[in-house]
């Protein structure tokens, strides 16, 4: 410990942060993690948000980055009680003639149900799997340089380009089209803009080398695992402290964000250059989202077989309207038809809800900080694919962007993913400056999803920033 208190103090007990509270505990650091929230977790945490028995996610749900994360990989998951479930089917992407192109975890698998796009699909997908964990090292890891800069090489000539101009130029069929929209629409950007192309091919091949999990009992178990490794570590957690100026935290060498940078504007703004805090100041934050949860009385009745054991289902036909809907986002405006993330968690968890019940979880895309009801419009997506879904409808709840905000300030506007994630904003978040997660203030460091690699249940962005951090200091030693 340092003579002037804890070695390092993180801010925000997410996953970004617990992860690089755990990394500066096992090189030996003295670390507290302080949140405002009464429970550590910030978007994995699970409650009864319906009715009595239902266990939703309040935020994550599906894990496809869990297995891939170099710092959860080396994370001792189940020996803490995580145990991930993987549905008989990772996504499906229902059509309105009553089929579903699906994301298998056997490549050839998802090909075969392509038609004239199998051997396409194959060519392109085929290779990235096969290089997988070089890939997700070479992702999740920047700025180091790839493990194989061949594969490197190829997996970045396609995947700098929309997901749109991708999809069009490879596959000829609307499976295969709309697969590709569907996945690359976690970006929450529009589709013709790069790096949507990114996001639709590392999501798919992610899919295929590790799957699309849940976690047995919800998304909490993830938290609760990383509090008792700090905890077996040596590492301090308090919760229920709302950190309003720098001031008010205990003496430490190094302080670590698991905030956006509007959050550390408010709470350290005052120590940085005026040049840095107007480069904060103009970071820019994306779309939120409207979220639902729902108590069924029963399983979804899909019209597409695969739907029914498929743990994700992307609802939202064609690559065109997917497009068209992400684009109105984009724009401030409400789709009548938007494109909508279904989760039932059920299919490979059976706890989460009463015997011949189940659970059920959604959101689609809105303007920032909208405070529009989308329920109806999602619903209607769902019964689009799955007549009947409103007559097993128990109970719901709802939650629109400022009310997601509110749960977790990290979520600006509704913003889920830290902070938009294009080209502009990917690799330099949340400004251009080395080292990547530092400050103006050699004390106070970045550590969220608003840094590389940016959104997801992985814990990289608090690893990197510790990673960082105690290269600094073995430098200045």
């Amino acid at each position: 410990m340092s003579d002037r208190g804890h070695d390092a103090i993180v801010v925000g007990a997410g996953p970004n942060g617990l992860a690089a509270a755990i990394t500066l505990a096992r090189a030996g650091r003295s670390v507290l993690v302080v949140e405002a929230a009464d429970e550590i977790g910030g978007g994995t945490r699970s409650a009864e948000l319906t009715l009595p028995g239902f266990v939703h996610d309040v935020c994550s749900a599906v894990h496809p980055l869990l297995m891939a994360s170099p710092f959860f990989r080396d994370l001792p998951l189940v020996r803490h009680g995580v145990h991930v479930a993987h549905p008989a089917v990772p996504l499906a992407h229902p059509l309105d003639d009553g089929t579903a192109a699906v994301l298998d975890r056997d490549v050839r698998g998802t090909a075969s149900c392509l038609g004239a796009d199998e051997r396409a699909y194959l060519k392109l997908m085929g290779p990235l799997v096969r290089h997988a964990d070089d890939l997700v090292q070479t992702i999740m890891r920047a700025p180091l340089p790839p493990r194989r800069p061949v594969v490197a090489a190829g997996f970045g000539r396609h995947a700098l380009r929309s997901a749109a101009a991708l999809a069009m130029s490879k596959f000829k069929g609307d499976k295969a089209r709309a697969l590709h929209a569907g996945i690359a629409a976690h970006a929450m950007l529009p589709l013709d803009r790069i790096p949507t192309g990114a996001v639709g091919l590392m999501l798919g091949f992610l899919g295929h080398a590790y799957g699309w999990p849940v976690v047995r009992g919800g998304s909490q178990r993830i938290a609760e695992a990383m509090g008792a490794e700090l905890a077996a570590l040596g590492g301090d957690v308090k919760t229920g402290w709302r950190v309003e100026r720098f001031a008010e935290l205990p003496p430490a060498d190094v302080v670590l964000f698991d905030l956006t940078p509007r959050q550390v504007l408010a709470i350290a703004g005052d120590r940085f250059p005026a040049r840095y805090r107007r480069r904060l100041e103009r970071y820019r934050y994306g779309p939120g989202v409207f979220k639902i949860d729902w108590a069924l009385d029963g399983p979804v009745p899909w019209t597409a077989e695969p739907c029914r054991g498929a743990g994700t289902v992307h609802l939202g036909g064609t690559l065109g309207e997917i497009a068209a809907a992400e684009d109105a986002v984009a724009r401030g405006v409400h789709p009548d038809r938007p494109y909508v993330l279904f989760a039932q968690p059920d299919v490979a968890d059976m706890s989460r809800s009463p015997d011949g019940k189940s659970t059920a979880w959604a959101y689609c895309h809105v303007p920032s900080g909208s405070t529009v009801d989308m329920t109806t419009a999602i619903e209607d997506q769902v019964e689009r694919f799955a007549p009947g879904f409103r007559d097993r409808i128990l109970g719901r709840a709802t939650f629109t962007a400022p009310q997601m905000e509110a749960h977790n300030a990290n979520y600006v506007g509704g913003d889920i993913n830290g902070g938009v994630q294009d080209l502009r904003q990917l690799f330099t978040r949340p400004v251009a400056r080395w080292p990547l997660y530092s400050t103006p203030d050699p004390k106070i460091w970045f550590c969220s999803s608003s840094t590389p690699p940016g959104g997801g249940v992985h814990g990289m962005c608090g690893f990197n920033a510790a990673t960082a951090v105690l290269a600094r200091q073995r430098r200045r030693r």
